[in-house]
């Protein structure tokens, strides 16, 4: 059997009844029902519940480990009685009678606490930011983010694009924002700047002959914190295509875009097929805007006719 697990903590199912298994993980949380001892034993891919009684050898070892404290059990999987069976967990029909119980760290008393939907001051958050994503709804948001990046990737790889690394240390560009600085240690006085997209060389891999190109790219731009972009640096889709019309390029990116917000929905509607597709004066006219959002649509709308003669002075002077 391997040094620290068989499995992981998210693996032993039904079918694993009766054979020996090896989890090492962090310790979830605990339930002391008087003479048995459940332990929740936890790692990024689940949680199995591991059971010890009070005449067990390894009894105390379980007993005085606090909470994120790592251990590696061995022990017999078992099923469950019908009545203690956890249909929320993909364990949740079976768990491990502890027979030998190996501390791999000790946890101290924690500033914040891992299980739970407690809520805490973000300062706080961040100065243990090692045991913030540690927390279910933390460690989602990282692993969708990986995923949506890998599923991206992948899509644009099977549409005949080439992926290309562009340079991070490059020289200033007359963009929209202030650029961020790098101090040269070679050339005492100089500076690089991070880049705000990688334009120069983007558009250098196109004038090369390369045909489709693209990159999830990182964007650094000394600028305030937006709606839909955060302050400092956001990462982008960035592509380019020779040889192509305007339709070309819509019937590139819808079914990528699309099929990632398909993939990620979770039982959210999304828009199937091709995009809506509005004029730039019909956006203006009907919206104000040329990006409008479309879930909630507000309407310009001509009211002349409605209040020609009101007394309202502002509607009067307007008309």
């Amino acid at each position: 059997m391997h040094r620290y697990r068989s499995h992981t903590c998210g693996a032993l199912r039904l079918e694993d009844a009766g054979s020996e298994a090896r989890l090492s993980g962090w310790v979830h949380r605990k339930r002391d029902h008087g003479n048995l001892l459940f332990v929740d034993l936890r790692d990024q891919f689940g949680i199995t519940q591991c059971v010890v009684d009070t005449s067990s050898p390894v009894f105390k070892v379980l007993d005085d480990a606090r909470p994120e404290t790592v251990l590696c059990v061995t022990g017999k999987v078992v099923e469950r009685t019908e009545d203690t069976v956890n249909d929320k967990l993909p364990t949740g029909r079976v768990e491990v009678q502890a027979a030998v119980v190996e501390v791999l760290s000790t946890a101290d008393v924690l500033p914040i606490q891992v299980y739970g939907d407690s809520d805490f001051p973000e300062e706080l958050r961040l100065k243990y930011r090692y045991l913030d994503l540690r927390r279910e709804e933390m460690r989602n948001n990282i692993l969708l983010r990986s995923q949506v990046i890998a599923s991206i990737r992948r899509r644009m790889i099977d549409s005949g694009f080439t992926e290309f690394q562009t340079p991070i240390l490059t020289a200033s560009s007359p963009e929209g924002a202030r650029d961020f600085l790098v101090p040269s240690r070679l050339h005492p006085g100089k500076f690089y700047a991070l880049p705000q997209a990688p334009q120069i060389f983007k558009q250098l891999v196109m004038v090369s002959g390369f045909d489709r190109y693209f990159q999830i790219a990182p964007c650094f731009r000394d600028e305030d914190g937006r709606a839909d972009r955060s302050p400092g640096e956001f990462y982008q889709l960035d592509l380019e295509m020779a040889f192509v019309t305007q339709d070309d390029v819509f019937a590139a990116v819808e079914p990528v875009i699309g099929g990632v917000f398909a993939e990620f929905a979770n039982g959210r509607k999304t828009n199937e097929g091709q995009w809506p597709r509005i004029p730039y004066a019909e956006a203006m006219l009907k919206y104000g805007t040329d990006k409008p959002d479309l879930r909630n649509p507000l309407l310009i709308t001509d009211v002349t006719q409605a209040f020609d003669g009101s007394s309202f002075g502002l509607f009067a002077k307007n008309i």
